[in-house]
């Protein structure tokens, strides 16, 4: 009874805020270093009703091989990467400019603009699945990028996420650029987006990366082999035997290996973009 009171008194926050980080590591870690060990297995390994982490005929680079042979990825990689980029590209223009005009521009009908940008977070967004494609189709942009890429560019989470930022900036420093004759422009250019270079940073991996994953709507707005993005081009890759365990883990890595690629170098910008609460932790 003593050593478990003892044991309870030890237990600090830091130690119980470590033991949960481990725990949350292994819900990740286990699932994907599972998909990594079936990718390199062979098809027979792989469909084998015993588990096992090491095959018995060995490890295997086969099913990278197939899916490099059946399908076109670096075609289907710089589609993503350029689609990807494009959007974030729009999405931090507009989105930090509508931002900005909510944080400091004083106008009547303010509250309930924010209102109307902030409710569209609450709609599932297959909601808008026949909506988008039936605009596409007036506009005359089915199979193109522009199909692509233009629906994706409004995030009202990213408004509502750099409204906040924007509005933790000292107005004086505007105050002080306007005694010296800036505009408006010129203090958003060389004032605010300086000082919000964090979080500008964390939003666009943040979208960048909701685009690179988005499967559903590059699937229905293009049918053309040519503009498939990464997700889209790997699920057309088939097989008559099947589902091959094997193929479909590799495909899932190739998909996300760019993914883990962006966040191991930028996950410094991540983690201070979205725990900076003002311009003086930038």
């Amino acid at each position: 009874m003593v050593l478990v009171i003892q044991s309870r008194r030890k237990m600090t926050p830091g130690k119980m805020a470590a033991l949960m980080a481990a725990a949350f590591l292994a819900v990740w870690v286990i699932p994907f270093a599972w998909a990594t060990a079936t990718a390199f297995q062979s098809e027979t390994d792989a469909a084998a009703p015993k588990v096992t982490w090491v095959p018995p005929s060995g490890f295997t680079i086969d099913a990278f091989v197939k899916v490099f042979q059946d399908g076109n990825i670096p075609l289907w990689t710089w589609s993503s990467f350029y689609t990807s980029a494009a959007i974030t590209l729009i999405t931090l223009v507009i989105s930090s400019l509508v931002a900005y005009a909510l944080s400091r521009i004083d106008f009547r009908g303010k509250r309930v603009l924010m209102g109307v940008i902030i409710a569209p977070i609450i709609i599932p967004p297959p909601v808008l699945i026949i909506p988008l494609f039936n605009q596409m189709v007036a506009l005359r942009m089915i199979d193109t990028s522009w199909a692509i890429v233009l629906p994706q560019v409004i995030h009202p989470a990213m408004v509502f996420v750099l409204k906040k930022f924007f509005d933790q900036i000292p107005r004086e420093l505007e105050e002080a650029a306007v005694m010296d004759g800036a505009s408006r422009l010129r203090i958003f250019t060389q004032i605010v987006v300086p000082l919000s270079r964090p979080i500008l940073a964390a939003v666009a991996i943040f979208v960048f990366i909701g685009a690179w994953n988005n499967f559903l709507w590059p699937f229905i707005a293009t049918n053309d082999n040519s503009l498939l993005t990464l997700p889209v081009g790997l699920q057309t890759i088939k097989s008559a035997y099947g589902i091959q365990y094997a193929q479909n883990m590799a495909s899932a890595l190739l998909a996300a290996l760019p993914l883990i690629v962006v966040f191991l170098f930028f996950q410094r910008q991540i983690v201070t973009g979205f725990a900076t609460s003002g311009p003086a932790g930038t």
